[in-house]
Order: structure tokens, then sequence, then C-alpha cells
């Protein structure tokens, strides 16, 4: 099932029905409200449903999980409160698996592997760092990448994993070498004009909250010539 929302937000809505709706986050949005006031893909969804279906008053709305903001693809949100405790559950018990894409401007030094860190979080820098040793106030991380795809300039990877850090591939990409594309905060030399990083929240795969079933959502990524050149 795949809607589009005709208006100034351009809404990609990649599954829909009476609990839960999935978009396709673009690059830059935010999910939730923050300190800049822009308005976040929250409300975006909120307007979409208040319109869709004449609903008159506050529309009901949970937050499942988030994206950074940077970064693209698949966002999940209740649309009831028997739900969203259930997505939560679902999400904190990492029933839900997750595959991402990124660009990378030097290939890893092996076409597929399996990436074990410690990551420490700076809030004041709002980085997390990758350490090949436990260190103190540190979280395991690990992922696993593979190269699908060689660019001229670039090479794509497909990551699935299996923690769910803070800036968790940004970071262990990054400490292998393989910067995302974009990604000033890790190690790339420019970034992209529109302040995006080429990484993309690809595939995700459930089990439905309410109705019990296998759930696959797959997002397109934004157009650009590099994400087209990777289909």
């Amino acid at each position: 099932m795949l809607n589009y929302l005709s208006n100034k937000n351009n809404l990609q809505v990649l599954y829909e029905d009476n609990h839960i709706i999935i978009v396709n986050k673009r690059p830059c949005d935010i999910v939730q409200g923050d300190k800049t006031g822009d308005t976040p893909l929250s409300e975006i969804v909120k307007e979409y449903i208040a319109e869709k279906y004449n609903k008159p008053g506050a529309v009901y709305l949970g937050v499942v999980h988030r994206l950074d903001r940077p970064t693209s693809g698949i966002v999940v949100f209740a649309r009831t409160s028997k739900a969203l405790p259930r997505l939560n559950k679902l999400f904190a018990d990492k029933e839900a698996k997750k595959t991402y894409w990124a660009v990378v401007k030097n290939q890893p030094p092996k076409k597929e592997d399996t990436l074990t860190h410690w990551l420490k979080r700076n809030p004041k820098q709002n980085k997390s760092y990758a350490h090949t040793n436990e260190i103190p106030d540190s979280k395991k991380a690990i992922l696993d990448y593979k190269v699908i795809k060689k660019l001229d300039h670039y090479a794509l990877l497909e990551i699935d994993l299996h923690t769910g850090r803070h800036h968790q591939i940004r970071s262990q990409l990054s400490s292998i070498g393989s910067v995302i594309k974009g990604d000033l905060k890790y190690g790339a030399n420019r970034s992209n004009k529109d302040g995006s990083i080429h990484l993309h929240a690809r595939k995700l795969s459930f089990v439905h909250p309410v109705k019990k079933e296998p759930l696959t959502i797959i997002a397109p990524p934004p157009s650009d010539p590099i994400w087209n050149s990777c289909h």
C-alpha cells in the first residue's frame, strides 16, 4: 500500500491501517519537535490523518522510535493507545528487524563483516565514540554489513543492526574508515548541500501488534544522483 499526500509537505505513506501508520521520512525532517521549532514529522502525519479521515479535534499519534535528523527512511507511528505500548515493547525487545543502506566514500576492508564496538556517548557533542574494548559507561554495539554495490566513487552497504545505540551505524562505520557520505560529524570531507547524510532506513520487518500478521516494509531512498544509481 503506497499513498502520497499531495501538499506542501509531500508526505510519503508506506503503510497505514487503523492501528499504525508507517512513513518514509525525508532527510532533514525531525521526527518529534525540538528547540529548532521546525514542524516535526509527527505533526505532519497528524495533519494528514485529520485531513484524510475528516477528524475533528486532536488526532492521536504515538511516537514509537526516531531517526537522526539527517537520515531518511522508515518511521513507525501508533494510531491508537492500544498499539503504542505493544509497538514500544516490540522495538525494545529487538523484535523489529531493521535494515539500513549507507553510501560510504571508502569501501570497507572486507566485503561483509560483523562489527563489534563499545560506544561511549558525548552528550555535549551529540556524538558517540567507538572503542574496540569496553570502557566505563560504554555500551556494546553490534552490526552486520555487506557491500551490495560499487559505485563510481562510493560503495553501497546494507546494514543489519543487532543493537540500537546512539549514532551506532555512523560511529561504527567511521571507526573502520568508511565514513557515510555527507556525515561531517563523523569525518566526511564535505557535507551534502541539503544537510542530509547518505544513510537510509531501508527495510523493517515485524509482527503487527494487533493483527499479529508479519509485516515487511521497504522504503525507496531519496531521489538524488547517487541514491538513484543504487537501485
